[in-house]
């Protein structure tokens, strides 16, 4: 009787349903109801809103110290080797995050995960804003790191099993979320970092790193608060636990279903969902899974190291291009990330329950391929005309990211793998991806001194390949109905 008694919390608000009953007898009914009802769902709504809230402090966490550690090098009289170690701690934070975090979003559910994870974050943003050396900043910045890792894995688990399988808003479209999302946190961090810096005594300009890392526990906080009351535990996950009365109550309050648990529901099941293991780490290499597996960790390392060598070289790259200021550095970039990576990724939204993860994908590879291609053959431009079409071409690149892989990688991740393999999943495809990130965050630097801009046809190589995997593993995961897997 322990997994009919397993734990599902549920929001404080909704209403009752009282339209026609539906009668769940077993876990595949609850996603079976998840998957294909047309009733209102405001409170799912609510639930896919607040776990993009999450995605938001990873992207904003990961990119805020990126205009001071420069005053933190200073303030703290740091050496080249204390300011890496400053710089990196959030990733290696992430990696081990993304490891851990994809084991429990699976073994003690979403809810417990996801309210944890923003502990992790109110935490680390104000020992980061107070702390009082370079030891304490680091620490709390790995501290951080390990909520930003542990984060998506429950996210994605969030948005694709409170969202329906076809159609406007569908899974896919609700991962895919995931990108405009991260994009709007970039560009408000930038944003951030001009108002501070704008209404900041000269004398005090070295409070602007800590108000910036500090700020990050406001909308952690605002979660925090409302959690309760909108918040509920994953039906799907919770009805795999045996728990079936928590899952109705779910779909109750979260989904105007009124659903009941059937006399005859099927409470000892014998053929029981796989169990929450270490192991299933290893499941993720074997049988209808590898294919899987292999396509969502080519293209998700493939568009990482590509996106993070040219949006965070973004600033080296325009400057090269002109000689600029630093604010107008800084203003091109923001409205390059805005008017093209976010906007594909708002398309991506839209038009991937039409066409499909792996079309969209393909595409934006495509652009970037493109794009790369024409930056290598410009190099330094020379005119006024050759800059414009650099610029250009970063734009194509930009939206490509949005359109393509920056938004359908997490679809491949998340939606490859039933919900009892969907947080180790998750989390071996950020395990993996954040290396990579931190490899091409390394790397960049010395390509461009090595290469200058001949550094694009080194690029160039990681969209190809993602390219190739997509042709060479032809799965679309949006409108599959994979939870049913776990019941077949």
């Amino acid at each position: 009787m322990s997994d009919l008694a397993s734990p599902a919390h549920v929001a404080l608000t909704g209403n009752r349903p009282t339209g026609e009953t539906k009668w769940i007898r077993s876990a595949a009914d609850v996603s079976s109801l998840v998957n294909n009802s047309n009733e209102s769902r405001s409170n799912a709504r609510i639930v896919v809103a607040i776990a993009l809230g999450g995605v938001f402090l990873d992207a904003y966490d990961l990119g805020a110290l990126a205009f001071g550690i420069k005053d933190v090098t200073r303030e703290f009289n740091l050496t080249p080797t204390g300011t890496g170690m400053v710089a990196s701690a959030i990733t290696f934070g992430a990696i081990v995050g993304a490891l851990i975090g994809g084991y429990l979003t699976d073994k003690i559910g979403r809810y417990r995960v996801f309210m944890a994870d923003m502990f992790f974050f109110v935490v680390a943003a104000l020992a980061c804003a107070f702390a009082p050396n370079e030891y304490v900043l680091g620490g709390a910045r790995f501290v951080m790191g390990l909520g930003v890792g542990i984060d998506l894995p429950v996210a994605m688990a969030f948005l694709a099993e409170f969202s329906k399988l076809r159609g406007q808003g569908n899974k896919a479209a609700s991962v895919a979320m995931w990108c405009p999302t991260w994009y709007a946190a970039i560009s408000i961090s930038y944003l951030l970092v001009l108002l501070l810096y704008a209404v900041l005594p000269e004398s005090h300009t070295d409070w602007l790193w800590r108000l910036i890392l500090g700020f990050g526990a406001v909308p952690a906080l605002l979660i925090i608060a409302i959690r309760s009351r909108y918040m509920s535990e994953s039906p799907v996950w919770a009805a795999n636990q045996g728990n079936l009365q928590g899952a109705a109550e779910i779909l109750q309050r979260s989904y105007n279903i009124n659903a009941q648990v059937a006399d005859d529901a099927d409470l000892t099941q014998s053929k029981p969902v796989r169990k929450a293991s270490w192991r299933n780490y290893g499941a993720l290499l074997q049988g209808v899974y590898r294919r899987r597996t292999i396509l969502a960790t080519i293209t998700s390392i493939a568009s990482s190291f590509a996106y993070n060598a040219v949006a965070f070289g973004l600033p080296v790259i325009i400057s090269s291009f002109f000689a600029q200021s630093m604010l107008t550095t800084i203003l091109v970039s923001l409205a390059l990330n805005l008017l093209f990576a976010f906007v594909g990724g708002l398309l991506a939204v839209r038009l991937v329950p039409r066409l499909g993860a792996w079309k969209m994908s393909v595409t934006g590879y495509t652009c970037q391929c493109v794009a790369l291609l024409g930056l290598a053959l410009i190099g330094r431009p020379e005119g006024g005309e050759q800059a414009a079409v650099a610029i250009a071409m970063l734009a194509l690149f930009l939206f490509g990211q949005g359109f393509g892989p920056g938004s359908h990688t997490m679809t491949f991740a998340s939606l490859s793998y039933p919900a009892s393999l969907r947080g180790v999943g998750v989390g071996f495809n950020q395990t993996l991806m954040r290396g990579s990130s931190t490899v091409s965050l390394f790397v960049f630097p010395l390509l461009v001194a090595a290469f200058g801009t001949g550094v694009f046809w080194v690029i160039f190589l990681a969209p190809l390949i993602g390219l190739l995997a997509l042709l060479a593993i032809r799965w679309e995961p949006s409108g599959y109905d994979v939870d049913a897997e776990d019941f077949n």
